[in-house]
């Protein structure tokens, strides 16, 4: 099983994630776009059981813009990390440009809440996409 690397940008947080990647999902919400300064969150589902940290527990900080989901990011340099909710523990969001490398073996998966996305970005790629959240 692959293991893939990431981390922040000052390298201080280093993680891995074992087996294959889930497709990227796109989220186009007020919240993830202030989180993340751009028009969308690049988002990818990873077990927490697959998830590890290799080092920079200590710098790891979570802020929580709503109930319920914290958002983790590298409290030297800013770097988002994951995101988890309090219901679905076994279940992080990586933020896909931790992840080293290019990304060209990642797949693109869809996008949501684009019925509240950024006016001045268009969504051209032809992926699905869901005003809210995606169905089950």
């Amino acid at each position: 099983m692959a293991a893939h690397g990431g981390g922040c940008l000052c390298g201080g947080v280093r993680y891995e994630v074992d087996g294959p990647l889930a497709p990227v999902q796109f989220c186009h919400c007020g919240q993830c776009r202030k989180a993340q300064g751009s028009a969308f969150a690049a988002n990818m589902p990873v077990a927490s059981t697959a998830f590890r940290l290799l080092q920079g527990e200590a710098l790891l900080r979570e802020h929580r813009a709503s109930p319920g989901k914290r958002r983790v990011f590298c409290g030297a340099c800013g770097s988002p990390i994951f995101s988890q909710r309090d219901d679905t523990p076994g279940t992080k969001r990586l933020r896909v440009g931790t992840l080293d490398g290019d990304g060209a073996d990642l797949t693109h998966g869809f996008h949501i809440q684009t019925g509240s996305k950024a006016a001045w970005w268009p969504i051209p790629d032809g992926l699905p996409a869901w005003p809210e959240e995606a169905p089950d």
